[in-house]
């Protein structure tokens, strides 16, 4: 997959949640941005692929947007958004293998069959046959 690292855009803000004084004074929590469809590294067709798997995670003006605050350090935040949205994107240009539709083989319908008739003499010798 393409570098587009350098295409990423970074916002701090302060963090919530439980932390004291540092969630309160330090910045914190990173906000990664990144257009898709200004990007140099991917095709147009990669750009429809990717706006179309993540079109929720997309805003109006084509930027996808990641936020992260789980960390206590803003550097680890900015490492692990910058990851997540790597994998996003490779994510999002995955293509599954089309399946082939397989017929199964004449030894296999065969044995079907014959443990079907073998069922069948079974469940035939349990009736009671009447005089």
């Amino acid at each position: 997959m393409k570098d587009f690292t350098k295409e990423l855009m970074y916002k701090t803000s302060r963090s919530s949640g439980a932390g004291g004084q540092n969630v309160n004074k330090v910045e914190t929590s990173v906000t990664v941005m990144w257009n898709v469809w200004e990007s140099g590294s991917f095709s147009i067709e990669a750009k429809e692929m990717i706006c179309d798997k993540l079109k929720n995670r997309i805003n109006s003006e084509g930027i996808l947007q990641l936020t992260v605050s789980e960390s206590r350090t803003q550097l680890q935040n900015k490492k692990m958004a910058t990851d997540r949205i790597l994998l996003l994107v490779e994510k999002s240009l995955f293509i599954p293998k089309s399946r082939k539709a397989s017929k199964p083989s004449r030894s296999k319908i065969e044995k079907r069959i014959k443990a079907k008739k073998q069922l069948s003499e079974k469940k035939e010798n349990r009736r009671f046959k009447g005089d």
